[in-house]
Protein backbone atom coordinates (compact mmCIF):
# COMPACT_ATOMS: atom_id res chain seq x y z
CA UNK A 1 0.00 0.00 0.00
CA UNK A 2 1.28 3.71 -0.86
CA UNK A 3 0.34 7.04 0.01
CA UNK A 4 0.92 9.73 -2.49
CA UNK A 5 -0.35 13.22 -1.41
CA UNK A 6 -2.47 15.32 -3.91
CA UNK A 7 -0.89 18.67 -3.73
CA UNK A 8 -2.95 22.13 -4.66
CA UNK A 9 -1.97 23.38 -7.96
CA UNK A 10 0.89 26.37 -7.19
CA UNK A 11 -1.12 28.57 -10.10
CA UNK A 12 -4.24 28.42 -8.90
CA UNK A 13 -5.14 31.93 -7.78
CA UNK A 14 -8.15 33.25 -9.31
CA UNK A 15 -10.20 36.42 -8.44
CA UNK A 16 -13.71 36.44 -7.61
CA UNK A 17 -15.62 39.38 -7.92
CA UNK A 18 -19.13 40.41 -7.45
CA UNK A 19 -20.37 44.09 -6.72
CA UNK A 20 -18.04 47.19 -6.14
CA UNK A 21 -19.57 46.66 -2.36
CA UNK A 22 -17.69 43.50 -1.59
CA UNK A 23 -14.46 42.61 -1.52
CA UNK A 24 -12.89 40.12 -4.09
CA UNK A 25 -12.33 36.52 -2.86
CA UNK A 26 -8.67 35.45 -3.21
CA UNK A 27 -9.21 31.58 -4.19
CA UNK A 28 -5.67 30.67 -3.49
CA UNK A 29 -6.32 32.12 0.03
CA UNK A 30 -9.45 30.48 0.49
CA UNK A 31 -7.51 26.89 -0.76
CA UNK A 32 -4.89 27.98 1.82
CA UNK A 33 -6.95 28.99 4.95
CA UNK A 34 -9.99 25.79 3.82
CA UNK A 35 -7.06 23.37 3.54
CA UNK A 36 -8.42 22.45 0.19
CA UNK A 37 -5.43 20.09 -1.87
CA UNK A 38 -5.64 19.13 -5.25
CA UNK A 39 -8.19 16.80 -5.74
CA UNK A 40 -10.51 20.20 -5.86
CA UNK A 41 -9.97 21.48 -8.98
CA UNK A 42 -9.83 25.09 -9.96
CA UNK A 43 -12.97 24.70 -11.51
CA UNK A 44 -15.03 22.95 -9.05
CA UNK A 45 -14.05 25.53 -6.55
CA UNK A 46 -14.57 29.06 -8.62
CA UNK A 47 -18.24 26.96 -9.53
CA UNK A 48 -18.64 26.61 -5.37
CA UNK A 49 -17.52 30.10 -5.01
CA UNK A 50 -19.28 31.58 -7.15
CA UNK A 51 -22.44 29.87 -5.68
CA UNK A 52 -21.41 30.76 -2.16
CA UNK A 53 -20.98 34.40 -2.97
CA UNK A 54 -24.51 34.63 -4.84
CA UNK A 55 -25.81 33.00 -1.48
CA UNK A 56 -24.44 35.17 0.81
CA UNK A 57 -24.74 38.51 -1.02
CA UNK A 58 -28.48 37.46 -1.19
CA UNK A 59 -28.89 36.92 1.85
CA UNK A 60 -27.38 40.44 2.90
CA UNK A 61 -28.87 42.39 0.41
CA UNK A 62 -30.83 44.49 2.30
CA UNK A 63 -28.49 44.95 4.63
CA UNK A 64 -25.69 45.97 1.43
CA UNK A 65 -28.54 48.48 0.42
CA UNK A 66 -29.03 50.52 3.58
CA UNK A 67 -25.43 50.68 4.35
CA UNK A 68 -24.72 52.15 0.54
CA UNK A 69 -27.91 54.45 1.34
CA UNK A 70 -26.11 56.15 4.18
CA UNK A 71 -23.09 56.57 2.05
CA UNK A 72 -20.91 53.45 2.52
CA UNK A 73 -19.27 52.31 -0.64
CA UNK A 74 -17.52 49.34 -0.03
CA UNK A 75 -17.76 46.63 3.20
CA UNK A 76 -14.39 47.80 4.07
CA UNK A 77 -15.91 51.26 4.79
CA UNK A 78 -18.81 50.61 7.12
CA UNK A 79 -17.73 51.33 10.56
CA UNK A 80 -16.41 48.34 12.73
CA UNK A 81 -13.46 46.85 14.81
CA UNK A 82 -10.20 45.81 12.93
CA UNK A 83 -8.59 43.02 12.89
CA UNK A 84 -4.91 43.06 11.06
CA UNK A 85 -5.84 46.36 9.60
CA UNK A 86 -8.98 45.07 8.32
CA UNK A 87 -12.52 45.48 8.75
CA UNK A 88 -14.01 42.78 10.69
CA UNK A 89 -17.02 42.58 8.51
CA UNK A 90 -14.61 41.90 5.95
CA UNK A 91 -13.22 38.70 8.05
CA UNK A 92 -16.80 37.94 8.46
CA UNK A 93 -17.95 37.74 5.24
CA UNK A 94 -14.52 36.06 3.78
CA UNK A 95 -15.91 33.55 6.89
CA UNK A 96 -18.76 32.87 5.43
CA UNK A 97 -18.13 32.43 2.00
CA UNK A 98 -15.16 30.38 2.91
CA UNK A 99 -17.34 28.00 5.27
CA UNK A 100 -20.25 27.92 2.60
CA UNK A 101 -17.32 26.98 -0.38
CA UNK A 102 -16.41 23.53 1.69
CA UNK A 103 -19.48 22.72 2.99
CA UNK A 104 -20.54 22.63 -1.18
CA UNK A 105 -17.58 20.95 -1.91
CA UNK A 106 -18.07 18.39 0.88
CA UNK A 107 -21.57 17.59 0.12
CA UNK A 108 -20.84 17.37 -3.54
CA UNK A 109 -17.87 14.72 -2.82
CA UNK A 110 -19.96 11.54 -3.57
CA UNK A 111 -20.11 12.71 -6.80
CA UNK A 112 -16.29 12.84 -7.02
CA UNK A 113 -16.17 9.25 -5.56
CA UNK A 114 -19.16 7.05 -5.46
CA UNK A 115 -17.67 3.86 -4.03
CA UNK A 116 -18.13 2.65 -0.45
CA UNK A 117 -14.97 4.61 0.84
CA UNK A 118 -16.07 7.78 -0.80
CA UNK A 119 -19.62 7.12 0.50
CA UNK A 120 -18.36 6.39 4.14
CA UNK A 121 -15.76 9.61 3.95
CA UNK A 122 -18.83 12.08 3.27
CA UNK A 123 -21.04 10.04 6.08
CA UNK A 124 -18.05 11.03 8.41
CA UNK A 125 -17.62 14.59 7.34
CA UNK A 126 -21.54 15.14 8.12
CA UNK A 127 -20.72 16.73 11.47
CA UNK A 128 -17.96 19.23 9.25
CA UNK A 129 -20.71 20.40 7.06
CA UNK A 130 -23.22 21.23 9.75
CA UNK A 131 -20.38 23.09 11.40
CA UNK A 132 -19.23 24.70 8.18
CA UNK A 133 -22.71 25.64 7.67
CA UNK A 134 -23.50 27.28 10.95
CA UNK A 135 -20.03 29.24 10.63
CA UNK A 136 -21.54 30.56 7.50
CA UNK A 137 -24.88 31.64 9.43
CA UNK A 138 -22.82 33.12 12.70
CA UNK A 139 -21.04 35.37 10.18
CA UNK A 140 -23.87 36.18 8.48
CA UNK A 141 -26.03 37.20 11.42
CA UNK A 142 -22.98 39.00 13.10
CA UNK A 143 -22.59 41.18 9.82
CA UNK A 144 -26.18 41.55 10.27
CA UNK A 145 -25.83 42.77 14.05
CA UNK A 146 -28.15 39.44 15.22
CA UNK A 147 -28.29 37.26 17.76
CA UNK A 148 -26.93 33.42 16.53
CA UNK A 149 -30.22 32.29 17.87
CA UNK A 150 -33.87 32.51 17.18
CA UNK A 151 -36.30 31.40 19.41
CA UNK A 152 -40.22 31.39 18.76
CA UNK A 153 -42.70 30.46 21.17
CA UNK A 154 -45.59 28.26 19.11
Amino acid sequence: MSFFAVEPTQDSQQIIQSSAFWPDIDTAKLRATMRLDGTVTDERLIHSTINAVSSVNSELKDWRQEKQTEGYESLDAVPAEKINSESVYVHLYARAIYSLTRANLIERLRDYDTTGAGDNDVDALADTITNLHRDARFAIRDILGKNHSTVELI
